[in-house]
């Protein structure tokens, strides 16, 4: 189930599992998420990332972002490594 307080964004083509880092061009911010769904459906987007994420990128809405693939399968440890909920005031 997805969970707005986890790490994690939709890829149309990414494996789900995939580890990516995701730079917020504008302020130079980084973080590491999961693949963990399909999308985003609007043609002109890349990636839709959760509310944590966002936060932590220190954005609202939309944004340009770079996208560097980490690790396409990484290993169930590694995802439960990075699957702690973020620091957002929750």
């Amino acid at each position: 189930a997805f969970d707005m307080y986890q790490m994690t964004c939709a890829h149309r083509s990414l494996p789900l599992g995939a580890l990516i880092r995701i730079t917020n061009l504008r302020n130079h911010r980084s973080v590491v998420v999961r693949v963990n769904d399909r999308g985003p459906m609007v043609p002109s987007r890349i990636v839709d990332v959760s509310y944590a994420a966002a936060k932590l990128l220190g954005f609202r809405g939309m944004t340009r972002v770079r996208l560097d693939l980490i690790d396409p399968s990484p290993t169930p440890e590694e995802v439960a490594r990075l699957s702690w909920p973020a620091q957002t005031g929750r």
